[in-house]
């Protein structure tokens, strides 16, 4: 019986060791070394690599560009996503087309979506320098200006994602027992104190699990930058993972590429498990 399960359990198993686990090790072996050039070995150097990494401005740079992505996008798609969840999930008129109409933001590959913000940002004929030009403002460079650059992808990112975490919030509330309402309409609770007090605890496993799934996401922004911006201008818009990207595949530097990815796995690790430890105490399961 232990053999079937352990057959079972093998083809997802082997898909994992080559798809995560072998990577993530050669990743970290390849972070402590330098390569051989024309033919020569490659040189262990230790932490050699990680010291260069930590004295380089852009390197500070792009992380305190992730670190602002991240504060922009988790708590504001979040949030938006509960909002929209907790709209949808009451009595509304045309309920079905409404949803549908949050979620379908989620279903557009990155690139068409990439594509369609680039002409709502475009400096002469974008959408958003019509309106502001209607209302006798001048126009804005969006992507193009260091100071609103950054904020223009957040906007993107959290119109992107908020539809995607409305799915669960909304089958997390659709499993709140109705009777809990019930009798809190009986004891004449106030929807305020009954959204705190009741829905909100009992949605803690699904803001656990959005919260992690989040923090991913802020860190692996790869295709739209490349559409939009290619992290410019003076890596203004650059993130962490685009930046591996870059060093990879346009400078060819693959030793600082995998020094960044060991990097951003092991803060990845730590916001992860304390954010289990801490959010778990206050997580209520069914």
């Amino acid at each position: 019986m232990q053999l079937y399960g352990a057959l079972l359990l093998l083809p997802a198993a082997i898909l994992l060791a080559t798809f995560a686990y072998l990577p993530t090790i050669a990743t970290v072996i390849n972070s402590l070394f330098l390569p051989g050039f024309r033919g020569a070995p490659t040189e262990f150097v230790g932490m050699e690599n990680y010291q260069v990494l930590f004295d380089d401005p852009t390197f500070w740079k792009v992380a305190r560009n992730n670190l602002i992505y991240a504060v922009g996008t988790i708590p504001t798609s979040i949030a938006l996503a509960l909002c929209m969840a907790l709209f949808v999930n009451g009595k509304l008129r045309g309920r079905g087309f409404v949803r549908m109409a949050y979620f379908t933001p989620t279903i557009l590959p990155m690139i068409a979506a990439a594509n369609i913000w680039m002409f709502f940002y475009a400096p002469q004929i974008g959408l958003f320098n019509k309106l502001l030009g209607a209302l006798g403002f001048s126009g804005v460079n969006w992507l193009g200006d260091p100071n609103v650059a950054l904020g223009s992808v957040i906007v993107m990112s959290v119109w992107k994602e908020a539809g995607f975490f409305m799915i669960f919030y909304l089958a997390a509330l659709q499993g709140i027992p109705p009777e809990l309402k019930e009798a809190s309409d009986l004891e004449g609770t106030s929807r305020w104190s009954f959204f705190w007090r009741v829905t909100f605890p009992l949605l803690m496993p699904t803001t656990l699990f959005v919260l992690i799934n989040s923090l991913i996401n802020s860190v692996r922004v790869v295709d739209h930058l490349f559409i939009l911006t290619k992290g410019g201008p003076n890596n203004a818009t650059n993130l962490l993972l685009y930046y591996v990207y870059e060093n990879a595949f346009s400078f060819f530097d693959r030793t600082t590429a995998a020094t960044i990815t060991v990097v951003i796995l092991l803060v990845l690790a730590v916001v992860a498990t304390l954010k289990f430890t801490i959010l778990d105490r206050r997580t209520h399961y069914q």
